[in-house]
């Protein structure tokens, strides 16, 4: 699947739009143990539920035509805000010196997110990137799936 390199006391981030995990390799390289460092969540309720206002509309110039302007996905925004508040966390913990080598698995989205937000401290840590949503899995999965090689 992933084949990537886990060396021992290298920090794993499996993150999405509202929930992230990060771990620590308790073993090694060719036996991974993730184990639980930090969780983070982010409640993040639907648009419909965030957002009252219906969408705006503006007037196309001295005509009698009125254009609708498309409706603010705030779902959206939360998931771009919590991957800002996940990279601040891994700043803080890199700048502490908590880590020196850092896996990132997170689904297209979030991992753009993450990269833009990353800190120079925290990205020159980055060792491996996987575009994969893990965070519904237990440790032992994730050790499994990122490990496994094609």
């Amino acid at each position: 699947m992933s084949g990537v390199r886990i060396d021992h006391d290298a920090w794993v981030l499996v993150g999405d739009g509202e929930k992230a995990l990060v771990f620590r390799n308790e073993g090694d390289a060719d036996y991974p143990n993730l184990q639980v460092v930090q969780m983070l969540e982010h409640e993040n309720p639907a648009t419909r539920e965030q957002g009252t206002d219906a969408p705006g509309r503006f007037n196309d110039g001295p005509s009698e035509h009125k254009s609708a302007v498309e409706t603010t996905d705030w779902h959206r925004l939360e998931k771009h805000r919590f991957a800002k508040e996940i990279a601040d966390a891994l700043y803080k913990a890199a700048h502490k010196g908590r880590f020196s080598k850092l896996v990132v698995a997170a689904p297209p989205m979030t991992l753009g997110d993450l990269r833009k937000a990353f800190h120079k401290e925290v990205l020159s840590r980055v060792v491996a990137e996987v575009d994969k949503t893990l965070t519904g899995h237990p440790p032992s999965e994730i050790e499994k799936i990122l490990s496994t090689k094609d």
